[in-house]
C-alpha cells in the first residue's frame, strides 16, 4: 500500500523550510524537494530526529521541462502517495525587462507557474479518486498588481492566484482543498538573491517565514486565498483598487530606489 506524504517544493530554505518544519510537527510524512541536495539531506535528518517522522529528500530541478515528471516518477517508484502538494519553489528577477536575459525570465515562468500546474495536473487526479488532499500554492502580494522592474515575477504570482481560485471551484465537492498563500515582506533569502535593498522597509511590514507557515496550515480548508498579515491585506486591497498603470509606474520608482540603495 502506498504511503501518504506531503510534498514541499523549495524546501531547502525560507517559507518552504518553515512549512516543512510546521508539517513535521503535525507528524506528517514529508518529501522535501529542491535543487540543493546537501541542505535537503540535513533538513530531512533533523526533522526525522526532532519529530520522529519519515522525511525523504529528493533533489530535483523543477525549472527543467522534464523536472516535474521526473519528480512524480520518483514518487511513484518509491511507492509514495501524495496527500498534500505544497508548490513553494520560486524566484524573482529584478530590472527592466528589455535589459534582462530572456532565458532567465523563461526559467522564472517555468519554476513559478509551469511547475505548479504540471505537478497539480499529475497529482491531483489521484487525490480526487481518494476523496481527500490539499494543494497549496505560494504566490505573493506582488500578484495583485503589475510590478515595474518585477514584470515577470509579479505576472507569475498573478497567474498562481487566478489558477488557484479557478482550481478550487473545479475541485468543489471532491474533498481536495486548494489554498493560495500570498505573503508580503518575509525574512528569507529571497531579497538577497534578487539583490534588492529593503533597509527602508519598516519593521512592522515584515513577517517571519514561521509566521507565514503557521497561518498557512491553519487556513487549509477554511479559505482559498490567504494574504498574510493585516498590512499586507491592506496593501493587496489598495493594489486591486488603484489604476493598474499607476501601480506599475509607482512600483518602478520604489523598486528603482531599492535597487540604487542595494
Amino acid at each position: 500500500m502506498a504511503s501518504p506524504v506531503a510534498v514541499v517544493t523549495g524546501a531547502s530554505s525560507g517559507i518552504g523550510e518553515a512549512l516543512a518544519r510546521r508539517l513535521a510537527r503535525e507528524q506528517r510524512r514529508l518529501v522535501l524537494v529542491a535543487r540543493r541536495a546537501d541542505r535537503l539531506d540535513g533538513l530531512a535528518r533533523e526533522l526525522a530526529t526532532a519529530h520522529g517522522v519519515d522525511a525523504v529528500a529528493i533533489p530535483c530541478d523543477l525549472m527543467q521541462p522534464d523536472g516535474p515528471a521526473a519528480l512524480v516518477a520518483e514518487l511513484e517508484r518509491r511507492g509514495l502517495e501524495v496527500d498534500w502538494l505544497v508548490n513553494n519553489a520560486g524566484f524573482g528577477t529584478f530590472g527592466r525587462f528589455h535589459e534582462l536575459p530572456v532565458e532567465r525570465e523563461l526559467d522564472e515562468i517555468r519554476l513559478n507557474a509551469a511547475a505548479p500546474v504540471a505537478l497539480a495536473g499529475m497529482l491531483v487526479p489521484c487525490m480526487v479518486r481518494r476523496g481527500h488532499g490539499a494543494v497549496v500554492n505560494v504566490a505573493s502580494v506582488a500578484g495583485y498588481g503589475p510590478m515595474g522592474l518585477n514584470a515577470t515575477y509579479s505576472a507569475t504570482k498573478a497567474f498562481l492566484i487566478a489558477f488557484s481560485e479557478a482550481l478550487a471551484v473545479d475541485l468543489e465537492g471532491t474533498g481536495v482543498q486548494v489554498l493560495c498563500v500570498c505573503p508580503g515582506f518575509t525574512r528569507t533569502e529571497f531579497q538577497e538573491k534578487a539583490k534588492v535593498d529593503v533597509s527602508q522597509v519598516p519593521s512592522m511590514a515584515w513577517m517571519s517565514a514561521e509566521e507565514v507557515a503557521e497561518q498557512t496550515v491553519a487556513a487549509i480548508g477554511r479559505r482559498t486565498v490567504l494574504v498574510n498579515g493585516l498590512l499586507n491585506r491592506a496593501m493587496a486591497l489598495g493594489l486591486r483598487l488603484a489604476p493598474r498603470s499607476l501601480v506599475a509606474k509607482a512600483t518602478v520608482r520604489a523598486n528603482a530606489r531599492a535597487r540604487a540603495a542595494g
